[in-house]
């Protein structure tokens, strides 16, 4: 009885314990996912190295971790600078109003003959200008405080994917045994992220990728600004399911048909359609190829439900939890069917005789 006592006592202050470092370790979570999900993705690079460097672990771990800045972060960071210096372009055009407005007085007229309408460019600038403007404003100043928070994750990040290359497999064994799951669960786990991550996170960024520089490819032939903005945007809203590429591209054959550029507009729609989305459906089964059963309606509330809690990063961890859900029922439904097997009842009925 004080065995139990005490084995319950040491319990709750376990999870207390754990309570209290959830707390101060939940800033870090995201940057420590992202190391791990890093690790998985180039993982045959790490083999690669620790191949070419035997008995030099940190050298190796070192060198790989060098190779993802340069492969992964810098282009991406690269990207992400382009992006906001053409974002805030934008903002100093609108705030200065810096467009045409005698060709857009001529499409008003246009429409105002067409639908007997009475619109004018004043209030355009009410309605829509000081929308964007609105909308902008506070857009930058968040930009800006989301800017020191994303060099301190990724420092964290990178110092964290040093050390799960270097010691990953040590840690994992370290897991493993002062967890009371059963190893074979714990391998069934560590396999199904291994395999979720890969093919979440490889079709994902692949798909969005292939999409992005598609896309950005027909903007610049039709004649848009802000290619690197819109692009980015692009590749970021190819990861969500239904909503795709498509978001971006048909707002711009939208603003090339207003512009007055109306063959861009037709050329950049087709080519939208027929090229940049559709190579999704041919990227996405390619890379899969079976590794994912998650239905597509769960994919995409698990990626918006991932956004809204987790922010951008949820578009990975929504369809991985999602995933290990299913995988962790699969595990208590085993574990019920071995339970089952052994109460009385179901042992006199295995040995009981047929259609007695």
């Amino acid at each position: 009885m004080n065995r139990m006592v005490s084995f319950f006592i040491l319990l709750g202050i376990l999870l207390a314990i754990a309570i209290l470092f959830i707390k101060v370790m939940a800033g870090f979570l995201l940057p420590l996912f992202m190391a791990v999900l890093l690790v998985v993705m180039f993982r045959p690079l790490h083999t690669w190295f620790q191949r070419k460097l035997p008995g030099h672990r940190r050298i190796a771990a070192a060198a790989t971790t060098t190779a993802i800045l340069v492969i992964f972060l810098v282009p991406l960071l690269f990207v992400f600078l382009e992006g906001a210096s053409e974002a805030v372009a934008v903002y100093g055009r609108i705030d200065s109003h810096d467009f045409d407005r005698a060709a857009l007085q001529k499409r008003l007229d246009t429409i105002n003959d067409r639908f007997n309408l009475t619109l004018t460019i004043d209030q355009i600038e009410a309605e829509v200008f000081d929308r964007l403007k609105q909308w902008t404003a506070p857009t930058l100043v968040l930009t800006t405080q989301y800017a020191i928070s994303l060099v301190i994750g990724l420092c964290i990040m990178v110092v964290a994917l040093y050390y799960f290359l270097l010691d990953g497999r040590s840690m994992i064994r370290t897991i493993m045994r002062l967890s009371p799951l059963d190893n074979s669960y714990e391998s069934e786990l560590i396999e199904e992220f291994d395999r979720t991550s890969r093919a979440v996170v490889l079709a994902s960024v692949v798909s969005a990728l292939a999409q992005g520089i598609l896309a950005g490819i027909g903007y610049y032939v039709a004649g848009l600004d802000v290619v690197f903005l819109l692009t980015m945007l692009t590749m970021l809203l190819a990861m969500v399911p239904f909503v795709g590429a498509a978001a971006v591209w048909v707002p711009c054959c939208l603003w090339l048909l207003w512009s007055g550029h109306t063959t861009a507009a037709v050329l950049l729609g087709i080519y939208g359609l027929l090229v940049v989305s559709m190579i999704d459906n041919i990227i996405k089964p390619y890379i899969l190829h079976g590794r994912s059963n998650l239905h597509p309606l769960l994919a995409l509330l698990s990626v918006l439900g991932g956004v809204k809690v987790l922010g951008p990063i949820g578009i990975f961890v929504g369809p991985m939890a999602v995933t290990f859900l299913y995988a962790i029922l699969v595990m208590v439904h085993k574990e019920l069917d071995r339970l089952d097997e052994k109460t009385p009842a179901a042992a006199a009925k295995k040995l009981s005789p047929k259609g007695g």
